[in-house]
C-alpha cells in the first residue's frame, strides 16, 4: 500500500472516525487497484483507472468504487500530495421504487409462523420488530434488552455511529417479551440462533425469506412506505430512519405520488 493511501486510511479512521466496516471497505476498494496495477494510486492516469473500473458491470458497485477513489483524490489535493483535484463522474443509475410489502401481506405471512416453539416466537417477533421500527438489520442484530425502554428503542449502533431513538408499537414489544420469556438461554443480545448464540445476518435473511420471500431490508422500506402513505412528514421519516440526508428519504415520495395518481384515476370524472 502506497504512503498516500496509508495516510488516507489513517485520516478516515482517526480524523473522520468512520466505522471499522467503512474503513475496511475504502481500504479494500483502493488497495485492490494498487495491487492489480502495481502502481501507487496517486500516480495512475485517468485512462488506467477507468480501464480498471470497466470490469464492473454493476453500476452500484462501480459508483461505490468511484466514491472511494474521489474521496482519496480529494484528500490528496487538500493534503498537498497532488497539485490537481481529480474527480470522476458517477455512472447514472435509473431511479427505481424501493421494494416494499403492504401491511396485509405482512400480516398474512405472520399467520404462517408456528409459535408453539421459542424459535417460532423469535421469527414472529423479529419480523414484527423490523416492520415496527424501520431498523437496519445490523441495528436490529445489535439489539440488547436495555436498548428498549418505555416503548422507545435506543439504536446505539447506527450507520455512521449516529445514535437515534425510535418509538416502537406495543404489539412488537409484546412479541419480543413473549419470545424472551421462552428463550432457553440467556444472551446479551435479544436475537439468538438455536444454539443460543447471537443471530447472524445470514440467519436473519433466511427467516424473512422463509416467510416473506424478501430480505430484511424490504421491511425497512415497508416501514417507511407505510408512514409516507399515511401522511407522515418527510423530515420525521428521515429522523426515524436515521438518514443523514433528506435526499435519501425522498425516494419514498414517488410512492406518495403514485397514491395520489391512483386516487385521481379512481375518483375524478375526467380520469
Amino acid at each position: 500500500m502506497s504512503n498516500e493511501l496509508e495516510a488516507f486510511i489513517e485520516y478516515i479512521s482517526v480524523t473522520r472516525a468512520l466505522s471499522k466496516k467503512s474503513v475496511e471497505a475504502y481500504k479494500g476498494d483502493l488497495s485492490s487497484i494498487e495491487d492489480e496495477l502495481q502502481i501507487p494510486l496517486i500516480n495512475l492516469e485517468s485512462n488506467s483507472v477507468l480501464s480498471f473500473l470497466s470490469k464492473y458491470k454493476n453500476k452500484r458497485t462501480l459508483n461505490r468504487k468511484l466514491s472511494a477513489i474521489n474521496a482519496f483524490f480529494d484528500f490528496c489535493y487538500k493534503s498537498h500530495f497532488s497539485a490537481e483535484k481529480t474527480k470522476y463522474k458517477f455512472a447514472k443509475i435509473p431511479k427505481l421504487l424501493p421494494k416494499f410489502l403492504s401491511y396485509k401481506e405482512i400480516q398474512n405471512s405472520l399467520l404462517l409462523i408456528d409459535r408453539n416453539s421459542w424459535l417460532g416466537l423469535r421469527d414472529y417477533a423479529l419480523i414484527i420488530f423490523l416492520f415496527a421500527s424501520g431498523a437496519r438489520i445490523s441495528e436490529c442484530l445489535a439489539l440488547r434488552r436495555e436498548d428498549i425502554e418505555d416503548g422507545w428503542l435506543h439504536i446505539r449502533h447506527a450507520k455512521g455511529e449516529k445514535e437515534r431513538i425510535v418509538p416502537v408499537a406495543k404489539v412488537a414489544l409484546d412479541a419480543i417479551s413473549t419470545y424472551l420469556n421462552e428463550k432457553p438461554k440467556e444472551n446479551e443480545y435479544v436475537w439468538c440462533n438455536y444454539k443460543g448464540d447471537a443471530l447472524s445476518r445470514i440467519s436473519a435473511y433466511k427467516i424473512t425469506q422463509k416467510y416473506l420471500n424478501v430480505s430484511p431490508h424490504v421491511l425497512r422500506h415497508s416501514y417507511a412506505t407505510s408512514l409516507i402513505s399515511g401522511g407522515a412528514d418527510l423530515r420525521v421519516v428521515q429522523e426515524l430512519l436515521g438518514h443523514a440526508s433528506l435526499l435519501t428519504t425522498q425516494i419514498y415520495t414517488h410512492i406518495q405520488k403514485q397514491d395520489l395518481k391512483e386516487t385521481v384515476e379512481v375518483c375524478h370524472p375526467l380520469a
